[in-house]
């Protein structure tokens, strides 16, 4: 079986100090701009409904705690209620904004890493295939096993969900990898069945399904977040590969 192994000359690069200096100042602009896209999308598609969900949240949450007021579980969960969160408003949107650019930087950087491994990104073409790439590893093929859910969705427990995102994400980037970049027809195969294979086990599921919100707020839900992570990739790989290539532009 043949190994899919980087050239030499690649990893030399991603060592130099001049070539990560560029991933890293493209990844900072691509990932500010894409982060703050991404909060644009969301406070227009997905926090209303995000809000809706969170009324009959809120609305279960008080008919549980009075019904059992005296309980120890409805204490805890009454203190939970009652833990600090931004206001809605500019606060919330605000520490969004933050946390939206922290992870698009991050993403960003592992994006120009995989690239630079095939020989960088010389147009903004090429970066929207490897955002493309991005969004089918982080998120198509995890919420295929555990979709996006609203607040007061019943779920399966957190560590093994947690086990099971990561196991998804890693089996999908090394199954895309081979399939894509390996030379032979066994290591395709084998990329086959390593992207497969978590989908065959099966991501963890609660014992019952029970949501506060009404199905159709749920759909609605998992199509704007999916469409917004869509265009988040999108531009985040398209950014990644225009960045990139201006540096390149300068440095010659």
């Amino acid at each position: 079986m043949t190994v899919v192994i980087p050239p030499a000359s690649h990893v030399i690069d991603m060592l130099n100090l001049s070539h990560f200096r560029m991933i890293v100042i493209s990844a900072l602009w691509s990932g500010l701009w894409a982060g703050l896209l991404l909060t644009v999308i969301q406070s227009v598609q997905v926090i209303p409904t995000l809000l809706q969900a969170e009324v009959y949240e809120e609305q279960a949450t008080a008919i549980s705690v009075h019904t059992h007021s005296g309980s120890t579980d409805a204490q805890t969960h009454q203190h939970e209620v009652e833990a600090w969160q931004p206001q809605n408003g500019w606060e919330r949107t605000a520490y969004t904004a933050a946390a939206n650019i922290s992870l698009a930087v991050g993403f960003a950087l592992l994006l120009g890493a995989a690239c630079n491994l095939r020989g960088g990104i010389s147009h903004w073409r090429n970066g929207l295939l490897w955002g493309l790439g991005g969004y089918t590893i982080f998120f198509v093929a995890p919420s295929l096993g555990l979709p996006p859910e609203v607040p007061g969705t019943e779920t399966a427990n957190l560590k093994d969900r947690q086990l099971w995102w990561l196991m998804a994400v890693v089996d999908t980037a090394a199954g895309l990898w081979l399939l894509f970049f390996s030379k032979t027809k066994l290591n395709k195969l084998l990329g086959l069945v390593v992207l497969v294979s978590p989908h065959w086990i099966g991501a963890p599921q609660p014992e019952a399904y029970h949501s506060a919100a009404p199905a159709q707020l749920a759909h609605t839900f998992i199509m704007a977040t999916a469409l917004a992570n869509a265009v988040f990739w999108l531009v985040l790989g398209s950014l990644m590969g225009w960045f990139s290539s201006k540096h390149q532009v300068i440095k010659k």
